[in-house]
């Protein structure tokens, strides 16, 4: 008896460790001071002396229920993106630059190819937000998972002075919404799509002509990066007062967390088209306007608070990033939450 008897190949492991190098070694920042393949990453904070009081930020997440698309359609390459993206958004939130990431696999067999294709999207991710990939983990656990499937999650390190946090202290009544599209669902709300639609391969190959695509290519389309749009916002000289990531709780969960008390959101539906996706996924699931929009992103992935007089300049900067934006709102005097109207 050995341990590939026992259903872990150790030589599956070095090889995904060198399929994985080629896309690794697409994101490395001057900071990096270690190769892969060792213990831990080493990262240099010399360049950030400069700041007054340089700040760490961090995010932690994993892509979810959304994976079982990914196998059913055995499409690997976008799951990454959407591991990066949960955490970095997360720190560009806080008005922090994304510096590294690590990820983390767990499978129930080790198959090179497929992990490095895994990971060839983590590096996407890591590229479009500027984050090193500096390390991180493959676990092949037999009888966990099984044989064809497997769990990814990721932990991302940012870095932002301390006067430049966006904390929402600062936001008053008369300080515009700004929205930033989504990409489609991105990475929440699953548990429920896999229960509206059938989860076969027939049903998600099935083309609709409001999507423009097959149900499946639209669902698995990866969360939208936002740490270069937010930092095109800051460099046109805006002080975004309050940002928030609509993830997992959509609209009513995720706009008050950058509010302070005092103070409440009011959105307006008709300041944007609706993406098809979810208007399909709401009529044929039958789910209720307001669980759709305390569930799902609904075509918003950002939602930033700003000065009234900065509309303009913010919805500039943002296309000028290749962003779509819409002024969706008003902050106004009231209890603290939101009001969508």
């Amino acid at each position: 008896m050995d341990y590939k008897n026992a259903g872990v190949d150790i030589e599956a492991g070095y090889k995904s460790v060198e399929l994985m190098k080629e896309h690794i070694k697409k994101t490395m920042r001057q900071e990096v001071l270690t190769n892969i393949g060792g213990f831990s990453g080493a990262f240099s904070m010399d360049r950030f002396q400069s700041m007054e009081h340089p700040t760490l930020v961090s995010g932690t997440d994993g892509v979810g229920t959304k994976l079982k698309l990914a196998f059913l359609m055995d499409r690997h390459d976008t799951v990454g993106i959407d591991c990066v993206a949960m955490c970095v958004n997360d720190i560009a939130c806080a008005g922090g630059e994304p510096l590294f990431f690590l990820d983390y696999i767990a499978c129930g067999k080790n198959v090179p190819e497929k992990i490095a294709t895994i990971v060839s999207g983590v590096a996407e991710g890591c590229t479009q937000s500027g984050a090193a990939l500096i390390g991180g983990e493959t676990a092949e656990m037999p009888g966990f998972y099984p044989e064809d499937e497997y769990d990814l999650a990721g932990f991302a390190v940012g870095i932002v002075d301390q006067k430049d946090l966006i904390t929402g202290q600062s936001i008053r009544p008369g300080d515009a919404l700004i929205g930033i599209a989504s990409s489609g669902v991105h990475s929440n709300g699953f548990s429920l799509v896999r229960k509206v639609f059938d989860m076969t391969k027939q049903s998600l190959d099935r083309y609709y002509d409001e999507l423009g695509k097959t149900l499946g290519e639209a669902l698995l389309v990866p969360t939208k990066i936002y740490v270069k749009a937010l930092r095109s916002v800051k460099d046109a000289g805006v002080i975004i007062k309050g940002c928030s990531h609509i993830t997992g709780g959509g609209f009513y969960e995720n706009i008050p967390r950058m509010l302070p008390e005092g103070v409440r959101a009011v959105v307006r539906k008709d300041s944007y088209e609706v993406p098809a996706i979810f208007r399909l996924l709401a009529s044929t699931g039958e789910i209720a306007e307001d669980m759709m929009y305390n569930t799902y992103n609904m075509g918003i992935g950002m939602m930033l608070a700003v000065e009234a007089a900065d509309v303009s300049k913010t919805i500039e900067a943002l296309q000028a990033a290749g962003e779509t934006a819409y002024l969706v709102g008003q902050i106004e005097e009231g209890d603290k939450g939101v009001t969508i109207c």
